[in-house]
């Protein structure tokens, strides 16, 4: 056989563990409400979903965002609003919050994108810093109070999301078909654009491509996905508060990603999880979290400095899965 027979071969025993893996992986998803507290599970689901999100423009497009929070947040309090006062379904309170997202990542990328490096990063922070301090004196976020007993409603009419497993249900097929979209863009003619402005920003402008444009609509798309994660966290938790929009949240997702691995689809969802567990777990404790998950990411930057699912890749044994070791 020759290396190019043995290069496909390779790879296409590595799509099938890939694809058995991922039906695995939601085979368990499907499983695990059975087993585990169901709304455990749903914050895990949403803070991968935003963590997937904020990787789409980290880890494709190597635009770091310190405002990620205010897509999330926004979002959070546009679904809240409109369910609580508005008397939207569920469904229609998400796409409302996703579509205030969409605007607020337009605006952000509009001028965040003007500028490279740290100088980008600052912009998207202070943006962030503005739009919760306008969460804070709106009236309609009733201030430090928040917007509490959103109602869970019915979705589409008739499917009852005040039973857990309805609403588990709900937020997996959600997870599910926001992974796909993550999935289908990275994998498309534009997701290779998009890599390639990450990896020589200049080389793709000498080619033709207008790289504002594409990273300003990698942003947009980050923050609409962002928002889908956070007006479903609205819905779950039944709440939206200050913590959501806070710079806070903004360093959580960006420890989720690093924790699990930048510019894979799998890490950030590893890297939620991780999160969410400890938070979960430890929260009764005497212990502070932050001090677990500050040590956690010293050791990650340390050893695993792409991240747990990163270095895996970058493992001998991965490589040969993906079909890419010198044998």
């Amino acid at each position: 056989m020759t290396d190019t027979t043995i290069s496909e071969a390779s790879k296409d025993r590595f799509l099938t563990l890939e694809m058995a893996l991922i039906l695995i992986g939601v085979a368990g998803l499907i499983l695990a409400p059975f087993y585990f507290y169901p709304v455990f599970l749903m914050k895990v689901l949403c803070f991968a979903l935003f963590a997937c999100a904020f990787n789409l423009l980290l880890g494709y497009t190597g635009i770091l965002s310190f405002g990620h929070a205010a897509f999330f947040g926004g979002a959070a309090y546009f679904t809240a609003h409109a369910v609580k006062e508005w008397g939207f379904s569920p469904e229609l309170g998400i796409l409302v919050g996703v579509a205030g997202a969409t605007v607020l990542g337009l605006v952000i990328g509009f001028f965040a994108i003007r500028r490279q490096g740290i100088y980008s990063t600052m912009i998207t922070l202070a943006l962030a810093q503005m739009f919760s301090f306008f969460c804070l004196q709106a009236s309609f976020t009733h201030g430090e109070d928040g917007i509490q007993g959103v109602p869970r409603g019915y979705l589409f009419g008739f499917i009852d999301l005040n039973q857990p497993l309805s609403m588990y249900f709900f937020v997996l097929a959600v997870f599910l078909i926001g992974m796909f979209i993550i999935w289908r863009i990275i994998n498309s003619p534009f997701g290779m654009i998009l890599k390639s402005v990450r990896e020589n920003e200049n080389r793709a402008i000498s080619l033709g491509y207008s790289v504002a444009r594409y990273k300003l609509a990698a942003f947009v798309m980050s923050a609409a996905l962002t928002g889908l994660a956070g007006g479903l966290k609205a819905i779950v938790f039944q709440f939206a508060t200050l913590t959501d929009v806070s710079w806070q949240m903004s360093g959580e997702v960006v420890l989720m990603t690093l924790l699990g691995g930048i510019g894979t689809l799998v890490g950030p969802i590893f890297g939620a999880a991780l999160i969410a567990t400890l938070e979960n777990y430890l929260a009764t404790s005497e212990f502070p979290v932050t001090v677990i998950t500050g040590i956690i990411f010293m050791v990650c930057v340390l050893v695993f400095r792409r991240g747990i699912i990163g270095e895996f890749y970058a493992s001998r044994f991965g490589k040969k899965l993906q079909g890419r070791s010198e044998n």
